[in-house]
């Protein structure tokens, strides 16, 4: 939506019916207007309302190109363009700033940092977000995030209890999940793609992930992000620095 001064995300909700291959769910429907109160808590600018089957927000927009597509050259082969670790080295620093405010966003993913015409990036999609109070009527069960970026901790609570409790650790984890697909286009552990949610959460809360083989101290990192165990992940804040001593190391 623009206005005149302004350009905004409108998002609207509505609960998933159930089908043959899918239980549904209500969640989808309240998720904007929690998505408009965690921002809220954040200082953003945001609003929200409900309508007849469920609520809305609208927010802030951000212009930019998401991780994944702007390290798009790299996978193709393109030669003669470095990775730009800057841009991972803003998106690192966004996760750590909002683990600094108490929150966790709970579904990290290559196309939730957007990355500005500045080089900066926003951290965006954070309706599955834990940290602060909300209204009692605006909360529900963590559901877990899109698979394909889940930590095994995460996958296997889900797969017992059907929810589970994101931290800064998994946060990371899907990080370095986002950082790895979005470099070599492969997901971190293999599955098939047609797989039914619980195979796939069975995948990655079992097998190991796939090697990484991205060179230096960036791949090493990357590795460490993806260990098994949550204790063992370095920090976002490590993160951060890890990345911007690679970044030096190629200036």
């Amino acid at each position: 939506m623009r206005t005149e001064a302004e350009r905004y995300a409108v998002k609207v909700g509505r609960p998933v019916p159930p089908s043959d291959d899918h239980p549904g769910h209500d969640w989808t429907g309240i998720a904007p207007a929690r998505e408009a109160v965690i921002l809220q808590h954040l200082q953003s600018s945001a609003v929200y309302g409900t309508w007849e089957y469920g609520t809305w927000n609208a927010q802030p927009w951000h212009a930019g190109t998401d991780l994944h597509e702007l390290w798009k050259p790299q996978r193709n082969g393109e030669t003669g363009i470095p990775l730009d670790l800057r841009s991972a080295l803003a998106c690192a620093t966004k996760l750590a700033a909002l683990h600094d405010s108490g929150w966790v966003h709970g579904d990290i993913q290559p196309a939730h940092f957007i990355i500005g015409p500045d080089g900066a990036a926003a951290i965006i999609d954070l309706a599955l977000a834990q940290g602060g109070l909300l209204p009692h009527e605006l909360e529900f069960p963590y559901p877990g995030c899109l698979v394909h970026y889940e930590s095994p901790e995460i996958s296997r609570s889900i797969l017992d209890s059907r929810t589970a409790v994101p931290t800064t650790a998994s946060d990371v984890y899907g990080f370095g999940a986002s950082l790895f697909i979005s470099i070599t286009g492969w997901r971190h552990v293999e599955y098939p793609d047609d797989a039914p949610r619980t195979v796939q959460r069975k995948a990655i809360a079992t097998k190991p992930h796939r090697p990484v083989k991205i060179p230096g101290i960036f791949g090493k990192l990357v590795d460490a992000m993806l260990s098994p165990v949550p204790e063992d992940r370095p920090t976002s804040h490590e993160v951060c620095s890890i990345i911007a001593c690679a970044v030096d190391a190629t200036d």
